[in-house]
């Protein structure tokens, strides 16, 4: 029988190799829902592909354009937050949680609180609402499937083991496409060279936070959540072939990696055929013709994101939140040529100092703090310079 799935930002770079598993295996999936933010067209069509229950835009605007588009079609159309918000708690087998950014927390929270099984590819969630969200997870004996290729990564190998018996659990970087370059270059690096990753094909939002190594700051965070073994067993190391995708090490020194292609399909297939194992169409990892991996640490000087984010979350409190929100609003300025690539962290870091807020304890205040922490962020972008 086939299984049911929605999809939360079915447009996207993960929506889009979510579906591609599906459609390389049709026998095994329905698709009940189908979401995005305002790529009506687009959403329509994949709504009419996979003969959808439900499509839903997130911006009521697009409604309209959604409605046309799928007249006669016999597919229930609805349009706004709270339409996402019912959508993920229809109940289906799987719910992948793909929307970008703290505009997916709510859905994503509707759907833990249904108690079904989230594919989580949407990292701001765990970020911004950690103990929020990992609280509503327990109550309601929802199951958290990470979607990340490094989470995914970990998830694969603490197959079998146990969480107490971890001594290190290492996240791996690409280290973006200015890993080699010096302050000058980084300095006056433009969007179309921050969003060409040299190894991933990924929205521009996370490839801007690639490059700044944000990214891997929040992943740290979201580690930290996912995978309790305290601050200090988390690290980070820089592996330019992306290959290995993260790496634990247990108490008797033994070392456990997964690797694979750079190619979201491997982890969303892992999630997809959990607790088994499901073909996808990547080429076989030839190691032989990759010829070496290397590593090195990060460099924090030149890449402060991630000693922000590991600062943000050993202060605990609002302070993930904070930063994620003050990091959406700098990266957007980023891509719209407001600042320059170096503004991003440094507006992130100006945000963290001048706003102090009390921990969460609801989704209410998680999106209260996020609220203010981009006028916070607004304002430390009118008085900081354009580079």
């Amino acid at each position: 029988m086939n299984r049911t799935i929605t999809v939360l930002g079915a447009t996207g770079s993960i929506g889009a190799s979510t579906l591609d598993l599906i459609r390389r295996n049709p026998a095994q999936w329905q698709v009940d829902t189908l979401t995005a933010h305002s790529s009506a067209k687009e959403l329509a069509k994949l709504a009419r592909e996979f003969a959808v229950e439900l499509a839903v835009v997130g911006d009521e605007n697009a409604l309209p354009a959604l409605k046309e588009a799928l007249e006669g079609s016999g597919i229930e159309v609805a349009g706004g937050p709270q339409a996402l918000c019912d959508a993920a708690r229809r109940p289906v087998d799987m719910t992948v949680a793909a929307i970008v950014g703290c505009a997916g927390l709510a859905p994503t929270m509707a759907a833990v609180e249904r108690g079904g099984t989230i594919a989580l590819a949407n990292k701001e969630a765990l970020v911004s609402a950690g103990e929020v969200m990992t609280g509503a997870v327990a109550k309601h004996g929802a199951t958290i499937l990470p979607t990340d290729s490094e989470h995914n990564a970990i998830f694969q190998c603490l197959a079998g083991g146990k969480i107490e018996d971890v001594a290190r659990i290492t996240l791996t970087a690409s280290g973006g496409p200015f890993r080699t370059s010096g302050a000058a270059a980084i300095n006056a690096a433009t969007p179309k060279q921050a969003v060409a990753h040299p190894n991933w094909s990924m929205g521009a939002k996370i490839s801007v936070d690639s490059a700044t190594m944000m990214n891997k700051g929040l992943e740290y965070i979201e580690a930290h959540h996912l995978f309790p073994v305290g601050l200090d067993r988390l690290r980070i190391v820089v592996h330019p072939q992306s290959v290995i995708h993260s790496m634990v090490e247990y108490r008797d020194r033994s070392t456990l990696a997964q690797l694979g292609p750079s190619d979201m399909r491997v982890p969303i297939a892992s999630c997809l055929a959990y607790p088994n194992r499901m073909e996808t169409p990547l080429e076989p990892l030839d190691l032989a013709s990759i010829g070496e991996l290397t590593f090195e640490a990060p460099n924090e000087e030149l890449f402060p994101a991630t000693r922000i984010a590991r600062e943000a979350i050993e202060a605990g409190g609002a302070a993930p939140a904070i930063l994620n929100a003050a990091n959406e609003v700098a990266v957007e300025a980023f891509l719209a040529g407001q600042i320059g690539f170096s503004r991003i962290t440094a507006v992130a870091q100006a945000t963290l100092e001048r706003y102090d807020a009390p921990s969460p304890s609801n989704l209410e205040d998680v999106l209260a703090i996020d609220s203010e922490a981009r006028i916070r962020s607004a304002e430390a972008l009118e008085s900081a310079p354009l580079v």
